[in-house]
């Protein structure tokens, strides 16, 4: 029970990643009490071990390619080393500067931030057990948010002991650049990863259990990547899974793959098991207030971010996929301005996807199959970026950019990109499906020369039959 000495805010944000901690900030700025609750440091998973510094790494890997493969354009770099020690100060110093900044911007605003884990005692109650040992309770009057996240899932076999088996949390900290990498999931994660250490300089295996690598992203695009890995010297092994390790005489690591028929033993150094992520919706009290949670964790919500039970609400990861961070912030702001009785809802017409391989993927909309599937009759334009300038003069021409249209009203559907950028151009796609844009709305529009947008023009353009910079067909 409540003591007259237990705070009370008008809402209380349970979890203090992407989703929770831009859902406190905004609700403060709407004038609203709020305390967020967060065991570890603000930022979640995206700050401290997942998107930041995976992207600091991933950035350090494209810069050391470029520099071994400037040769040809005339510059050359006579030695080309990673200073493991360096690079995770820099890197770490990066998380430190935002989760500092997140704090800022959290005590700025007038939100409370409380230290400790957090469960639901009734739905307008949150019982934090401080790291202290003790343990307070807070009262909301108007709202409890969800925003727990997601945590790394496992295969069996492979449980992580943060030195043989790891996850993405000790991959983006090593101390040392493995010899021998197996990756476990050819998913966005793995492979992310997985190339980040082949271009430091690891021989890579990656094992995927599905037919394909990056399930669900344009096959095109995935050629691309998946081409590369391979030419760089590694090894992809689709529809197969890793059943067991043992440790050699030597101390290497094999694991048992199953191909076909046959078990191959491989040996590495490190395995990666990247096998996605799950959401974090149990022990938290949710299934004693009789929240609705389907069997894979997730917790149902309406487009107002509402829960099964009133007065509780749930965004980011632990509400449904895509569990991408801008998709947990985007609800945050969403669920605060419902709670705060402002007309809100999850309204967007897409969400776009980057997946920061190299060459990097980023889609947004529909593929060319889901669009026949609705019934579209589909028109694609597709614009390499080996006919475009500005990807000559970087030394990046693989990819390329893929518009989807439908024939009739020439609406677009989806773009996709595969390709130097892509991740940043992608924006552009992502605002064009939300304004209901058509195919001829990006061949008009003037894009600056020489830019890698003008591949995203060219193909609107190709849609409609008519390129300038390529043969229609």
């Amino acid at each position: 029970m409540l003591s007259m000495t237990d705070p009370a805010y008008d809402a209380v944000v349970l979890g203090g990643g992407p989703g929770g901690y831009v859902c406190a900030i905004r609700l403060a700025q709407l004038g609203m009490s709020v305390a967020c609750v967060e065991a570890e440091e603000v930022g979640g998973v995206c700050l401290n071990w997942g998107c930041i510094p995976s992207k600091a790494l991933i950035s350090n890997a494209h810069l050391l390619l470029g520099a071994r493969g400037a040769g040809e354009r005339g510059v050359v770099v006579e030695q080309t080393t990673v200073d493991v020690e360096r690079m995770q100060v820099w890197k770490d110093g990066i998380v430190k500067k935002l989760t500092s900044g997140v704090r800022q911007l959290l005590k700025a605003n007038g939100a409370t931030l409380v230290r400790g884990y957090g469960r639901l005692v009734s739905p307008n109650t949150v019982a934090v057990q401080e790291q202290t040992g003790g343990e307070q309770r807070l009262l909301a009057r108007r709202a409890v948010v969800v925003a727990s996240g997601s945590a790394t899932a496992t295969v069996p076999g492979f449980a992580f002991d943060g030195d043989r088996i790891i996850g993405a949390r000790e991959a983006v900290s090593l101390s040392q650049i493995p010899r021998r990498l197996l990756v476990i999931g050819g998913g966005v994660i793995g492979l992310e990863l997985g190339m980040v250490y082949q271009a430091f300089g690891s021989e890579l295996t990656v094992v995927e259990l599905t037919p394909d690598l990056l399930p669900g992203i344009d096959p095109d695009a995935v050629r691309i990547v998946e081409r590369t890995i391979v030419r760089r010297g590694g090894k992809v092994m689709k529809g197969a899974a890793a059943q067991s390790w043992s440790l050699d005489a030597d101390g290497n690591c094999v694991v048992g793959v199953r191909s076909g028929n046959a078990v191959l033993d491989i040996v590495c150094d490190k395995i990666l098991v990247a096998v996605g992520m799950k959401p974090r919706s149990s022990e938290i009290g949710l299934e004693e207030l009789g929240v609705r949670i389907d069997r894979r964790g997730f917790i149902w919500t309406d487009e107002r971010c509402r829960t099964s039970v009133a007065g509780v609400y749930a965004i980011g990861d632990v509400s449904g996929p895509p569990m991408l961070a801008h998709k947990a912030s985007k609800e945050g702001e969403v669920c605060a301005e419902v709670i705060a009785g402002h007309a809100a809802a999850k309204d967007w017409a897409a969400i776009p996807n980057v997946v920061f391989t190299q060459p990097e993927i980023a889609s947004v909309g529909v593929s060319e199959s889901q669009a026949r599937q609705a019934g579209h009759h589909v028109r694609v334009g597709k614009f390499p970026f080996a006919a475009l300038g500005r990807a000559m003069s970087l030394g990046e021409t693989e990819g390329f950019v893929k518009v989807v249209s439908d024939a009739e009203t020439s609406r677009l559907l989806g773009i996709h990109i595969c390709g130097p950028s892509a991740s940043d151009l992608v924006g552009e796609g992502a605002l064009a499906l939300e304004m209901v844009a058509a195919a001829e709305d990006l061949a008009m529009t003037i894009h600056p020369h020489p830019t890698l947008g003008e591949a995203l023009m060219e193909a609107s353009a190709a849609a409609l039959g008519h390129a300038i910079h390529i043969v229609n067909r």
